[in-house]
């Protein structure tokens, strides 16, 4: 049941990487990346341009965590390359809708929702950046995370609740994902 499994990452030319206790970093050029794991059970090395994860009597959840790590790695890296994209679409049908970015603050304002008087507010994570055009809203970041968490963020802020869906369709809606429409 219980296997020893060894995971072997290269990492492209350029790009380096620094593991140490539970954090590994990545960085390319002046770009730098780094995120926590949960290593119990796994053994992470380096060894020249090579990442070795190590599981000894691995049961499924260590199998399940190698391959996580290696997905994260993996969009670290190209998170490095190429910034990660999120389009969301401002739609509304009663009242017209006005969006204010303060990036000091890292918020965003969403004005006159449903000809509600309070403005919602919705955290822009750090790290990521938000542009307004006219109805479209980009988030972009190298980190994918983070931004696919903003953009969530600024969708969950227009949550209709109390009222029929059918005729109350105003919203923020993501439309467009690290390159793949919805």
């Amino acid at each position: 049941m219980n296997e020893h499994i060894i995971l072997k990452m290269e990492f492209p030319e350029g790009t380096n990487f620094d593991v140490s206790n539970s954090v590994i970093s990545v960085s390319k050029g002046d770009k730098k990346m780094k995120k926590e794991f949960n290593l119990s059970n796994i053994h992470a090395k380096k060894e020249g341009r090579e990442l070795i994860l190590e599981a000894k009597n691995a049961t499924k959840r260590e199998k399940t965590m190698i391959n996580t790590i290696e997905a994260h790695i993996k969009n670290m890296i190209k998170g490095l390359d190429e910034e990660y994209i999120y389009k969301l679409e401002v739609a509304y049908l009663h009242f017209p809708v006005t969006l204010d970015v303060n990036k000091e603050k890292g918020l965003i304002s969403i004005k006159n929702f449903l000809g509600e008087k309070k403005p919602r507010t919705s955290k822009i994570v750090k790290g990521a950046d938000v542009e307004v055009n006219k109805n479209t809203i980009t988030v972009t970041s190298h980190d994918k995370e983070v931004a696919g968490q903003t953009a969530a963020n600024i969708e969950k802020a227009t949550k209709i609740r109390n009222r029929d869906r059918r005729k109350f369709q105003d919203g923020i809606f993501i439309t467009e994902k690290c390159g793949r429409a919805i």
